[in-house]
């Protein structure tokens, strides 16, 4: 086993503490496709090619958004040892798989939001049941899109019943292509059985269906920009949003076929007008019956080993 240098003025255990931290942000079958790499005075953020999931992720989006993740989990750690971190993207272009670089900015307590979003990274849990009745309250949604406004992302809090009804519609047609696709079968039963079995994302069908009429919140999530950097900073604003909900006790599930597919992803982007394809949809609510609304079991979030 390689020792864990010092660097950005931590010691090697807290330089640990980071790593773990970092490599709790959720991913695709749990898949975690990044690596960090700590030298003496700063810590490299890598894409890891091995990991890709070529059929579900041809072009790299929901791998450089788990990257993104994982580098905002490394951030609030980094607040939480009184360090302000300061991350440059793609500093050297001769080495592909490099996404950023993390340095010292600076020391800095850690403010009461960053707190709260850091201890909530441990009681982030899958739930995959339709949520309880009880609508999601306007303060809540209004944290929900300030967490992802402060990571320069956007989030559209889908309240009308028939666009409801049509994002259902797209759902069950991406779903529906995905499964009739032998190889996105194949890359799905390999990493399933990686991850012991689990299912990856909401079922559009059975359950699914009723749920997705009757959710309390949708919610897509768009970026401003395009890009790989973009796809890095929302990934990082997904964090944002699902460590707000798990804070606050809500239990959110990622639809992904609908944003996997490319049709459904540009027809999704052409029913609410969006200037750019949405990024993530999210299913949020309080959790289902049975299940604890305080501890740590209580908070869910969206994305499943």
């Amino acid at each position: 086993m390689i020792p864990i240098p010092r660097t950005l003025g931590l010691t090697p255990e807290q330089v640990d503490d980071l790593l773990t931290t970092a490599d709790r942000a959720p991913s695709r079958h749990d898949n975690r496709p990044w690596r960090f790499h700590v030298t003496s005075r700063v810590i490299e953020l890598y894409s890891v090619p091995e990991r890709a999931l070529p059929v579900a992720d041809p072009d790299g989006r929901e791998q450089r958004m788990a990257c993104g993740a994982a580098l905002f989990n490394l951030r609030l750690a980094l607040h939480g040892h009184h360090v302000r971190p300061t991350v440059t993207f793609f500093p050297d272009r001769s080495r592909p798989g490099l996404l950023a670089v993390i340095r010292h900015g600076g020391t800095r307590e850690p403010t009461p939001e960053q707190t709260r979003l850091l201890l909530a990274i441990p009681a982030q849990r899958f739930d995959r049941r339709p949520s309880g009745a009880t609508a999601v309250p306007r303060n809540e949604q209004h944290g929900l899109r300030r967490a992802a406004l402060d990571e320069g992302a956007w989030l559209h809090v889908v309240h009308d019943r028939p666009e409801r009804a049509l994002l259902r519609t797209l759902v069950l047609r991406a779903e529906r292509l995905q499964t009739a696709d032998p190889a996105f079968r194949a890359e799905l039963a390999t990493w399933s059985a990686r991850s012991g079995g689990v299912p990856d994302c909401l079922p559009a069908g059975a359950d699914g269906q009723e749920s997705i009429e009757e959710e309390p919140l949708m919610a897509l999530l768009t970026s401003h920009l395009t890009g790989t950097v973009a796809e890095i900073q929302v990934g990082q604003a997904l964090q944002r949003v699902l460590l707000t909900a798990t804070a606050a006790g809500l239990a959110t599930t990622l639809l992904r076929q609908v944003v996997e597919v490319p049709h459904t992803r540009e027809e999704l982007r052409r029913l609410f007008s969006a200037a750019r394809p949405p990024q993530a949809v999210l299913r949020i609510g309080w959790p289902g019956a049975g299940t604890p609304r305080h501890g740590g079991d209580v908070m869910t979030t969206a994305t499943v080993p």
